[in-house]
């Protein structure tokens, strides 16, 4: 590229140049730049004098991982950055090719907004990029890196795509910047405390992963390349030991059988204290291969990818170590929108469910529990992937429902022996089955057999395994093999008895 670049002075800010991260990005010197010489039509404020090389957004194809990708990256050397008609118009066709071409688009944010000398074509920019960004979807993956600010109308093109990347100190996402809050709110706010990767990542849950540094954050964006399909369509084989020694298949993975052991020592003694679910996903899927997604946002949700030789799965997961593993808002979002993600490019589910239920209480009822909780019902319902389902301890009222039970479409559900699968707590069953006899403290007695018994006899796998409701009550060590071999049966699934519809309608 003949430009000279102005390196130097993103490097003073401690951010590196669009090319660079390109360049990083990209598999080495695979990177084709597209509409080079697009030039804006501008002729006010004195816009007809000035001329912006690649009017501020390099475009191009290249390489990850060996496998074709588009991307575009913003210069904020070059105008700030700033958002003009061209300047959409190149992001917008960039998108419009790669559907067609069938790869994904990774957008390297770092913009100052919408270049204001062009008023409302500048606008026409926007729109015509968040046309393209729902074209897209569902059709190749979009990936956005926010690598420097991004307010106004530029956070809807990362906020329609399906991954946003952060940088700690350099990330800047928000509607109205601090000078703006300031004089409408009267808020004194830092950037940092109004839109950085930290509020993004553990607050509002829009970013889906945060970073140290900009090389950190685009090595994330490789290693997710490697885990999902790169169009629709685009599928890996399962490749189970006994095939690959018949055909000579190789496939790369690694699994430690002994993990498999020691998923029996996992659960607590006590049914109410609390483990970390990762503990057990680490302990099914291939060595060091899950990786997880929204991490630091509603922590009492587990999602992410992993691989079962070789396979990608999408991982959900209740965590028992963060609020008892408990459904509130932010954890119904979380779980819906991994769930359809997995769905729309065929990604088979594999969850694991430790639930006491959905949170009660008004705070999480006005922030609209009902309507919140209702979008895992749906995601799971509509979802046509393979869907296995594992129930490791606790499974309670509405939420044993929501989490992928056979009564939502899952495929194979599995217990583990100690599953207690129950409309509600024996504590709280007693508390309404027996509220005459508690109000008598001669009753005592009484009340913690009927108890015992309810334990006993409701709160085990058994009545549903009886109901056909559970495929198998199975012991801990037995996960990995039973998921594998069901995931092996679905391969070729196929649902047929969809009703003819335009689309349903989500409850967001």
């Amino acid at each position: 590229m003949a430009f000279d670049y102005n390196l130097e002075k993103q490097h003073a800010k401690g951010k590196l140049h669009a090319i660079e991260r390109i360049n990083l990005l990209c598999d080495k010197d695979s990177f084709m730049e597209i509409y080079a010489d697009a030039q804006h039509q501008c002729t006010s404020f004195g816009m007809d004098k000035k001329t912006i090389p690649y009017d501020g957004v390099i475009t191009g194809f290249g390489k990850v991982n060996g496998k074709k990708v588009a991307v575009y990256a913003q210069d904020f050397t070059v105008q700030g950055g700033s958002l003009g008609k061209v300047h959409g118009q190149k992001i917008a066709e960039l998108i419009a090719k790669a559907i067609e071409c069938r790869c994904p688009v990774i957008g390297l944010n770092d913009s100052g907004g919408a270049r204001i000398q062009e008023g409302v074509d500048a606008l026409c920019g926007y729109g015509e990029i968040f046309r393209q960004n729902v074209r897209a979807s569902g059709v190749i993956p979009q990936i956005s890196v926010i690598a420097g600010p991004c307010a106004g109308g530029a956070v809807y093109s990362p906020g329609l795509t399906d991954f946003i990347f952060t940088v700690d100190k350099i990330s800047e996402m928000y509607i109205t910047g601090p000078k703006v809050v300031k004089q409408v709110m009267f808020m004194d706010i830092t950037s940092e405390d109004l839109g950085g990767a930290a509020i993004h990542s553990q607050k509002s849950g829009v970013a889906h992963y945060r970073c140290p540094t900009e090389a950190e954050c685009i090595e994330k964006v490789r290693k997710l390349l490697d885990y999902i399909p790169h169009y629709y369509g685009d599928k890996t084989p399962f490749e189970p030991k006994e095939k690959k020694a018949l055909f000579g298949k190789k496939v790369d993975f690694k699994y430690t059988e002994k993990k498999s052991a020691e998923l029996n020592s996992v659960l607590p003694e006590a049914s109410t204290k609390g483990y970390d679910i990762r503990e057990v996903i680490n302990r099914v899927v291939d060595d060091d291969s899950f990786f997880e997604s929204t991490e630091e946002f509603a922590g009492n949700a587990v999602v992410g990818f992993a691989k079962i030789e070789g396979k990608t799965v999408g991982v959900v997961a209740n965590n028992p170590g963060n609020l008892g593993g408990i459904l509130n808002c932010d954890a119904s979002d979380k779980i819906a929108r991994h769930v359809r993600y997995c769905d729309a490019y065929d990604i088979p589910l594999l969850t694991f469910v430790d639930v006491p239920g959905f949170v009660p209480g008004p705070q999480e009822e006005q922030k609209g529990i009902i309507r919140h909780g209702a979008k895992i019902l749906y995601a799971y319902a509509e979802a046509s992937v393979p869907k296995v389902t594992v129930i490791t301890r606790k499974a309670y009222g509405g939420a044993y429902i929501a989490m992928c039970s056979k009564h939502l479409g899952a495929d194979f559900v599995y217990a583990w022996p100690k599953a207690e699968i129950a409309v509600m707590g024996a504590e709280g069953a007693i508390g309404i089955l027996y509220a005459k006899e508690l109000k008598d403290p001669n009753n005592a007695q009484l009340v913690q057999e009927k108890g015992q018994e309810y334990r006993a006899t409701f709160m085990t796998p058994t009545i549903a395994a009886q109901r056909d409701y559970i495929s198998a009550v199975i012991e801990p060590q037995e996960t990995r093999a039973r998921i594998l071999s069901s995931f092996e049966l679905l391969e070729n699934k196929s649902v047929s008895d969809k009703p003819l519809k335009k689309h349903g309608n989500i409850p967001l």
